[in-house]
């Protein structure tokens, strides 16, 4: 038994090549999303020269952290989620555990719109993440048995710091698909469970983590002969099983930020209460107006004096952090929909933007609706069907920047002399105000520009 559990550990422990690559940057770009304590704990101040623990923590403390990367997320996030995802389920329509995967999909309360959108929140953070589409085996043997047992598929999100190893295997026709994948299914402060799924066998290991050893190891049958995983790329890499996250840059620029908004607090210190030099013999008060105590005997060279702070000021910090968020909206596109923003850019520049950022959005709704569609995949096959629906999520995000627009419009209108043009251009106004203009006065209709000629040629 020992040997048993010995060689499960091993197995267990094991790490994919890739995963030992990219721990540490997955592990970044969590906590400058989560921000928070989590930031602090990482510790990404630069430490000075000779500073202690207790004066670095204490800074750390001190130092605010303006999130960019969970409001890039949030941002994209409403855009891809305004509009529900249309869904034609083709055969499953008519199961009837449809609607309750519709209404909880992971059997923790949340519907599958609010479960997509977490995956689409993980998938930008880390580049990737993993969908699981599980369904308990209790040993029924009629569908009559699992109704009654309400069994029915659900899915787990998986991040890829608990996906620790996987391996791809390709098939005749050039396709790939899972061949093993293992991962923690569960993390406390005295154990860790690590399960991994192949084709034939699914295994489970608890590893101990003071005595570093397995404690329990048992296996069971796969019964699909499958591995009913789904990988979510938010962006797609070179590397398979690796994606491209949406933050990577914009958490490297924050962490910089974030080292210059220390800076401020440690200028601004300075600048309030300069240091003073003097003798150990001398007393010193604290606060404002302290009583300062000179020996009587003291060398009239050795009296105290403030030592003068001549760093950067702070508004030279501030505008090395203003030009890093412009640099974060031009990486991330969302300079135009950002309100200090659009004051700052011309017409062209906003249009140009907006475009940008509705290529980047389609993208990556389209990757969405591939990851949904495989999920769905997964589910007819746990009932036996051949998945025959289609997802599809918006693919149009364009925005319209109301206030050129109408500006441009207005403009024309003191332009023009023709009735017929001002009354089309008080139509094209209406539209965009969002007004119901045909009620409230009727239009003339313009006059078609074949006529006109006619009229003109008819006169000569």
């Amino acid at each position: 038994m020992n040997e048993i559990l010995s060689a499960a550990y091993n197995r267990a422990t094991t790490k994919n090549y890739l995963y030992t690559r990219h721990r540490d940057r997955w592990l970044f770009l969590l906590n400058s999303y989560v921000g928070g304590d989590e930031y602090r704990k990482g510790a990404y101040l630069t430490r000075y020269q000779l500073e202690s623990d207790s004066d670095y923590n204490q800074r750390l403390i001190n130092t605010p952290l303006d999130n960019q990367c969970k409001s890039i997320i949030s941002l994209y996030i409403s855009f891809l989620f305004r509009e529900e995802p249309d869904r034609d389920l083709g055969s499953l329509e008519t199961s009837q555990f449809t609607p309750l995967i519709l209404e909880d999909a992971d059997l923790d309360g949340r519907s599958m719109n609010a479960f997509m959108k977490d995956v689409a929140i993980w998938s930008q953070v880390f580049g990737h993440t993993w969908v699981a589409v599980a369904k308990p085996d209790i040993g029924a043997t009629t569908a009559a048995d699992e109704i009654a047992a309400g069994v029915r598929p659900y899915m787990s999100v998986l991040t890829p710091l608990s996906v620790v190893d996987w391996t791809w295997s390709r098939s005749a026709n050039g396709s790939y698909s899972l061949s093993m994948i293992r991962y923690i299914e569960e993390m406390n402060d005295t154990s860790t469970t690590i399960k991994e799924w192949t084709r034939d066998i699914i295994s489970t290991t608890v590893i101990a983590l003071d005595r570093e050893e397995a404690t329990d190891y048992y296996e069971e049958v796969n019964g699909l002969g499958v591995i009913p995983f789904v990988l979510v790329y938010s962006e797609r890499s070179p590397t398979r099983g690796v994606g491209l996250s949406i933050i990577s840059d914009v958490a490297d620029q924050q962490r910089a930020e974030y080292n210059e908004m220390s800076e401020v607090e440690q200028s601004i210190r300075l600048d309030s209460h300069p240091s003073l030099v003097a003798t150990g013999e001398t007393e010193v008060g604290t606060g404002a107006g302290a009583l300062i105590r000179l020996p009587e005997n003291l060398d009239p060279n050795l009296k105290p004096y403030v030592l003068e702070f001549s760093g950067a000021s702070v508004e030279s910090i501030y505008n090395s952090i203003a030009q890093r968020r412009q640099m974060i909206d031009s990486m991330t596109n969302v300079g135009s929909v950002r309100a200090t923003e659009t004051r700052e850019m011309s017409g062209i520049a906003i249009e140009t933007d907006f475009q940008l950022l509705n290529a980047r959005l389609s993208s990556l709704a389209d990757n969405l609706e591939l990851a949904e569609e495989g999920i769905w995949q997964w589910i007819a096959y746990y009932y036996g069907l051949q998945w025959d629906g289609e997802i599809e999520y918006p693919s149009n995000f364009a925005i319209r920047n109301t206030d050129n627009e109408l500006q441009r419009l207005v403009s024309a209108k003191a332009a023009v002399t023709d009735v017929n043009l001002a009354s089309a251009i008080d139509t094209q106004i209406a539209v965009l105000l969002g007004l119901d203009f045909e009620e409230t006065s009727p239009v003339p209709e313009v006059l078609d520009v074949s006529e006109v000629e006619t009229d003109i040629s008819d006169e000569e």
